[in-house]
């Protein structure tokens, strides 16, 4: 299959087809190839997941209660989704955003700060947390991706997986989410990361992601548009507002 094959049938069964993936994250390169693109996305089966909406200042996307007077707790719910340092591009579905940030502008790495942290603690789930990275210190950009999940044999005890691949082409992504699907208790996800399409521009982008997402389940997502000069750009869509 060529890989815009692969790309479709990824977003039409992992997205598309599947109620609940859960929180999901995509680092890849626009479709004209002058810039570079992060996707995040939150979603929610309970009332306290559901009461969250996106909220972007400069380049900081940060999760906030949409209804603060309905939180029950803001632990697993509340944080930074998306951070920069100079060159260096981050988002995750946790607040190991900030671990990767601080660790990163101390002079740390990558696995380095993720070796720091745990999956959540949100038994019998044990939620996966996952992050991304855009590198373009170098002569070309590069992208880490990382999940930590209960060992299944284990749950107290956390695996850690973290895969550097080739950066993507035009046009295309690479994705990992919390869940590979719906169930009690929800699946973590499994594999390489998936292949997805980007294509258009962030605007596009953001419009085929949320019509792939689960219309009741959905909550928020987020397209950062990251520029050659390194200036960046955060376009927004909730479900509540």
């Amino acid at each position: 299959m060529s890989i815009a094959a692969v790309a479709a049938e990824n977003l039409n069964t992992h997205l598309k087809q599947n109620a609940y993936p859960g929180r999901g994250l995509i680092v890849g390169q626009a479709a004209d190839g002058a810039s570079w693109l992060e996707v995040y996305w939150i979603m929610g089966r309970s009332p306290n997941s559901r009461n969250r909406k996106f909220a972007s200042e400069g380049v900081t996307l940060s999760t906030e209660p949409f209804d603060a007077s309905k939180v029950e707790d803001p632990s697993l719910i509340i944080y930074e989704a998306m951070l920069e340092l100079p060159g260096v591009y981050l988002v995750s579905n946790g607040d190991q955003t900030r671990t990767l940030h601080d660790t990163l502008a101390a002079g740390g790495t990558f696995e380095g700060a993720l070796a720091t942290r745990e999956r959540e603690p949100d038994a019998p789930n044990y939620t996966p947390r996952i992050s991304g990275m855009l590198d373009s210190r170098g002569d070309e950009p590069e992208v880490a991706l990382n999940i930590l999940k209960a060992n299944p044999t284990d749950p107290e005890q956390t695996d850690r997986y973290t895969v550097r691949p080739a950066a993507p082409p035009a046009g295309y992504g690479l994705c990992i989410t919390t869940y590979m699907g719906d169930g009690s208790p929800l699946p973590p996800f499994v594999g390489d990361p998936l292949v997805m399409p980007l294509d258009g521009n962030a605007e596009t982008v953001l419009a085929t992601y949320w019509d792939a997402l689960d219309d009741d389940n959905r909550i928020s997502l987020a397209v950062k548009s990251i520029a050659a000069d390194g200036s960046s750009k955060i376009l927004v869509k909730n479900q509540y507002v």
